[in-house]
């Protein structure tokens, strides 16, 4: 298993697959329609590349392991591991934490001029909702989704399950579930559909007027 690590690793740094190398392998074997591996092996080597072309990749392959990583690995101390770990832990935690301030706390909260807290592990897996704002003891949900997401059949599905434990939330908490959905711009997440912060508004407004 550690073997396949190490191989699989070295393979995907240095692209020795990729469809430059070996050819679009997923749309040829479709356009072989093999029934068995051999029928495979055999177009394969006949139309697209040798065997001999396969094997010297895999000794490129070897050389990359045991030249390149091996180096690597040797030049590696206990004080990079222990500041990896650290570094890992505390910056880069930090830093995706700050990223999400800015991405929904940030423009949230300033669109909306109200605290946006992070729901409780329970609320996220019985109710799908990723973070909540409380109004006079009643509660709004909001859950967030990447952009796109509803054109993928499985979510659709996913989505009409998700519904329903939205209004569970709501009978139970008396505020509305909303959608932020959530598109990546360069280095910058924002919000994709800013028409729900209008409506997270007026269910605000709502809640302040019972």
């Amino acid at each position: 298993m550690a073997k396949e690590w190490i191989l699989n690793g070295a393979n995907m740094r240095w692209g020795l697959t990729r469809k430059n190398k070996v050819g679009a392998v997923a749309e040829l074997i479709r356009k072989c329609s093999p029934k068995n591996v051999g029928e495979w092996e055999a177009y394969y080597f006949e139309n697209v590349h040798s065997r001999n072309d396969l094997e010297q990749l895999g000794r490129t392959l070897f050389i990359k392991i045991t030249e390149i990583c091996q180096a690597e690995i040797k030049s590696i101390c206990e004080q990079d591991c222990i500041d990896f770990i650290v570094n890992l832990v505390i910056n880069r935690t930090f830093d995706s934490y700050q990223s999400e301030i800015q991405t929904i706390y940030g423009q949230l909260e300033d669109a909306l001029q109200i605290e946006v807290k992070p729901a409780p592990d329970e609320w996220d897996r019985g109710y799908n909702v990723d973070f909540y704002i409380e109004i006079n003891n009643s509660y709004i949900g909001l859950q967030i989704k990447p952009a796109g997401h509803a054109y993928i059949t499985q979510i659709i599905n996913e989505l009409e399950f998700q519904k329903k434990t939205h209004q569970k939330f709501t009978a139970k908490y008396g505020g509305a579930v909303f959608y932020i959905i959530s598109i990546t711009e360069g280095k910058k997440k924002s919000i994709h559909n800013p028409e729900v912060i209008k409506e997270i508004g007026k269910e605000i407004n709502r809640l302040r007027s019972l």
